[in-house]
């Protein structure tokens, strides 16, 4: 029997810890920057939320180019997973960053998660929200 195809998916900061290593070690794979999308971090009433936050996400697919952003990387996300499940490969790494690793990457990651869940159930698609791990494990430490 053959192996699933893991997709990992990263949002991360390119201020706080750059693109992620890939692990498996394949190297390659994919990285989206989303910096040149309006950032809602900016805005007061977004600040302290995340892109997994619906008025993050309404933000995100209202007033920015995110939707048209996100159409074009699954198109070509698209090509490379159904070549690498034609082919067997074992491994596909698709990383999103943003300034902060908060807001656009972190929405990034959550949807393209969900359409390669839908499109590919065949693949096993795991999220990592990198800087988001980061603050969690530093709230543990200060407590």
């Amino acid at each position: 029997m053959q192996n699933k195809l893991v997709i990992d998916i990263h949002s991360f900061s390119y201020k706080k810890g750059g693109i992620p290593k890939d692990d498996s070690g394949n190297g390659g794979g994919f990285v989206f920057d989303c910096r040149g999308i309006l950032n809602p971090g900016r805005i007061e009433e977004y600040k302290s939320q995340t892109g997994n936050d619906i008025g993050v996400q309404d933000y995100l697919e209202t007033k920015t180019e995110m939707p048209a952003f996100l159409k074009s990387v699954q198109n070509l996300i698209s090509i490379s997973i159904k070549n690498y499940l034609e082919r067997g490969f074992e491994n596909l790494q698709i990383n999103f960053g943003c300034t902060g690793g908060q807001h656009r990457s972190v929405y990034s990651a959550i949807k393209t998660a969900a359409f390669i869940q839908q499109n590919f159930p065949e693949a096993d698609v795991r999220i990592h929200h990198d800087e988001q791990l980061h603050l969690n494990l530093s709230s543990i430490s200060d407590n």
